[in-house]
C-alpha cells in the first residue's frame, strides 16, 4: 500500500514528534533531531517496522523529533498514516 495523500500528527514541542506522511514513489525517511546522532538509527528501524507492520511501502515519511519517546514516535507515524488513508478507507469500504 502506498501513501495517498498527506497527513501529520503530533506538535513540535518538547519530548513530542512531528509527524508528516506524503504521497512518494518510493519509500523515504527523513530525521530531523537534535539527537539524530544517537537515536536516528533506531528511530529509523521503529518508523520501518510502523510502515512494515501497516503494509506501507511507498510514501515520505518527516519526523521533526523533539526528543520523543520510541512509543511516541511509533504511536505519532500511526496517526498519520491512519489520517493519510481515511478517506481511501472509506472509499473502498464503500465501493464493497
Amino acid at each position: 500500500m502506498k501513501i495517498l495523500k498527506k497527513a501529520q500528527a503530533g506538535t513540535l514541542e518538547s519530548g513530542d514528534v512531528l509527524v508528516t506522511v506524503k504521497p512518494s514513489d518510493t519509500l523515504m525517511i527523513e530525521i530531523e533531531s537534535p539527537v539524530a546522532r544517537q537515536f536516528g538509527d533506531a528511530m529509523e528501524r521503529s518508523a520501518r517496522d510502523v510502515l512494515e507492520s501497516m503494509g506501507i511501502y511507498e510514501g515520505a515519511v518527516h519526523l521533526a523529533d523533539q526528543g520523543a519517546l520510541d512509543c511516541t514516535l511509533r504511536a505519532r507515524l500511526h496517526t498519520a498514516i491512519h489520517r493519510a488513508l481515511q478517506d481511501y478507507d472509506a472509499d473502498v469500504a464503500g465501493s464493497l
